[in-house]
């Protein structure tokens, strides 16, 4: 731009003193023209060429991307377990347990889950799924239960073993984020002062319900269900149950007896905005190993 306003003042110039532009001035003028239309045309051709060039390469990039295999690397345990896995089989319930111990590869006790894919929409109120079972077995797991209830509630809670049931102090706690149980059970005329912390209760799953058998007017027997081995149903935003329903050092008995009563509680807890197929599908696994497809029809079977 700036070189562009040289050359007009030196033509103006040139025009100021003759009354008709000399040749000179023309051939000047028009060489410097032609310098400029060349350069801005090489620049137009280079920007061109590195934005062809860009294009080429992600073109390619992408071309490779889609050609090259994505191998998903397993280590050597994990390798060894799912040789042990038939993928193209559906297992029964009792077979998928029976299998547990020899795909567990973990330095720790690890825990048997359960996972269960459901035909709902999570978004519709009346398809909600949340229950309560308790395992045969218990969970292998130590709950601590705290309790929200008036001065004789709390006091059989107590008894019943409960590990916190000083309302106050658990109250004041949950304000300040302060979560240190496992399952909080409270009263139906408490339930007024934990709406207030709903904000914090709800997130973790914590908030007590009537559906799970946190609000109860007999917070004593909540507390020995929970810790004799009660656990929570309930669907998670895609749909799917998760249940942790024993340790793999289990006996295979009881593990069994555990899963079936999961089964057998999501069965009888269809929701009645769903129609058709309930359970799509099932998978058992243990902590950190490869799932087992288990056939959903023979589980139910199994469960009744």
């Amino acid at each position: 731009m700036a070189e562009a306003k040289k050359i007009e003042k030196e033509v103006n110039e040139e025009v100021a003193t003759s009354t008709t532009p000399s040749e000179e001035v023309k051939e000047v003028k028009t060489a410097k023209a032609g310098k400029r239309s060349a350069k801005s045309q090489a620049e137009v051709i280079e920007k061109e060429a590195k934005e062809a060039k860009k294009t080429e390469s992600a073109e390619e990039a992408t071309k490779k991307i889609k050609q090259k295999p994505r191998v998903k690397k397993y280590s050597k345990n994990q390798k060894a377990a799912r040789e042990l896995i038939d993928s193209a089989k559906l297992y029964s319930l009792k077979e998928s347990i029976e299998l547990l111990p020899k795909i567990s590869k973990t330095k720790f006790d690890a825990s048997a889950e359960i996972h269960v894919t459901l035909n709902i929409d999570p978004r519709q109120a009346d398809q909600i799924v949340r229950t309560t079972t308790s395992l045969p077995a218990g969970t292998g797991k130590t709950l601590k239960v705290a309790v929200i209830a008036g001065e004789k509630e709390a006091e059989s809670a107590k008894k019943a073993g409960a590990d916190m049931a000083d309302a106050d102090a658990i109250i004041k706690d949950i304000s300040k984020e302060k979560i240190a149980f496992d399952v909080l059970i409270a009263t139906p005329d408490k339930m007024a002062e934990l709406g207030k912390l709903a904000k914090v209760l709800g997130p973790k799953g914590l908030m007590p319900s009537p559906k799970n058998g946190t609000v109860t007017a007999d917070p004593a027997k909540a507390t020995e269900e929970f810790k004799k081995g009660k656990v929570e149903i309930k669907n998670d935003a895609n749909g799917v149950i998760h249940v942790a329903f024993g340790k793999v050092s289990f006996k295979a008995e009881d593990l069994y007896a555990n899963a079936k009563a999961v089964v057998k509680a999501l069965s009888t807890s269809k929701p009645s905005g769903v129609k058709g197929v309930f359970i799509k599908n099932v998978f058992v696994n243990s902590s950190m190993s490869p799932s087992i497809r288990v056939d959903q029809n023979e589980a139910l079977k199994e469960s009744k």
